[in-house]
């Protein structure tokens, strides 16, 4: 959706096309020019009349000129035009990446947040029934008033959160709505499964950064496009021929005239070629400019990229100490202290406490995991991975 529908997509398709049509305008010729009127007249309108001692003098001439234009300069010309949208459709795969890292962001943190609320959702029945039983014990002599109402209180904190949590997914639903650019209410459903692939072991260098970034293939466009610049700065100087008649019409009776010419342009003259020479000289500096421009770019996202990865795999760790270890071992607490309750063994305050830490374990978990999910599409943004 957001391939064919996002404004900026279609803006970098539209530009894009434009360019390709300029281009074909590259083969035109310099349009004829056309002239018409009186040659060598004399001032004194007698001399146009022929007498007995005089010839008359004076012609009426119309005149065409062609200019041919050099069929180098034309071809470096539509090189130059034509390879203009290349960059275009280069910038265009740069914004989708960014758009895609957009709505990839979006579809994962909306994942999390409704695992949030199901795990609110449980914990939710869990005080539910803790606060149901803390009553009877309450009206049996058996309970004690602070604890009950502390847990009544953690029930309303997790409705809160809820409505929060709630509030984050319409969020999402909207984000992503306006990256498809549909609705902002329309109804979008998602599918809860996913998996984020493990970019551990890749090996970050610059070949695969130069065969996968639009931006860094954008500049080496750039590139290509200073090279033909300047060859077509170079076909200017080329000569080009043209071609001049004329037909004259003599007062008094004279023949009939024309005047067939060979016209040669030189703009390879040195009083005439400054400017195309020195474009050639500032396109060779801006070519060695976007070089290094290049060459930076590809050391930041290097840099970037190592990052992300190192971080990446270090959340991956945390997360399985979580699923492994931590979370086990405070569920399996839990459960014990639940089972004491029941037996009467604990007090409302400890089965509250076991609680309260595997719920706040529980979600700081999942947003370990929103963390890297963000950490995974960072990277995918980086490596221009759609």
């Amino acid at each position: 959706m957001i391939i064919q529908s996002h404004p900026s997509v279609r803006m970098f398709d539209a530009e894009a096309q434009s360019m390709e049509v300029a281009a074909k305008g590259a083969w035109s010729w310099m349009p004829p020019e056309i002239g018409t009127g009186l040659f060598m007249m004399p001032y004194n309108p007698k001399y146009t009349r022929e007498t007995d001692m005089e010839e008359a003098m004076g012609q009426f001439s119309i005149s065409i000129q062609q200019m041919f234009p050099n069929r180098k300069r034309q071809s470096a010309e539509y090189r130059y035009m034509s390879t203009m949208s290349s960059v275009v459709k280069e910038k265009k795969e740069a914004a989708l990446n960014e758009l895609i890292a957009q709505a990839k962001k979006n579809y994962f943190e909306w994942i999390i947040i409704k695992k949030k609320v199901i795990v609110l959702e449980q914990n939710e029945k869990i005080l539910d029934f803790i606060i149901k039983n803390s009553e009877i014990r309450y009206k049996n002599g058996m309970g004690k008033l602070s604890a009950y109402y502390k847990v009544k209180a953690a029930l309303g904190n997790i409705q809160n959160m809820r409505l929060m949590f709630e509030n984050e997914i319409n969020l999402r639903r909207i984000n992503l709505n306006t990256l498809m650019n549909r609705n902002t209410a329309t109804p979008v459903e998602i599918d809860t499964l996913f998996s984020l692939p493990d970019y551990s072991n890749w090996q970050l260098d610059s070949t695969p950064l130069i065969q996968s970034r639009s931006d860094l293939k954008a500049i080496e466009r750039n590139m290509d496009l200073i090279d033909l610049q300047q060859q077509l700065e170079q076909a200017k100087l080329k000569p080009e021929l043209g071609f001049r008649f004329e037909h004259m019409m003599g007062a008094g009776g004279q023949p009939l005239q024309y005047t067939a010419m060979a016209m040669f342009r030189l703009p390879f003259a040195s009083w005439a070629s400054k400017m195309n020479k020195a474009n050639i000289e500032s396109q060779k500096w801006r070519r060695e400019s976007l070089g290094f421009e290049r060459q930076m770019y590809i050391n930041e996202l290097t840099g970037m990229a190592s990052t992300m990865q190192n971080e990446a795999s270090t959340k991956r760790k945390q997360l399985k100490m979580y699923e492994e270890n931590i979370i086990p071992s405070l569920q399996k607490n839990y459960k014990a202290i639940q089972l004491g309750y029941e037996q009467n063994t604990e007090d409302l305050f400890e089965l509250y406490d076991a609680w309260e830490t595997l719920n706040m374990t529980q979600l700081e978990y999942l947003n370990q995991l929103q963390l890297l999910s963000g950490i995974q599409v960072e990277l995918e943004r980086i490596l221009e991975i759609k």
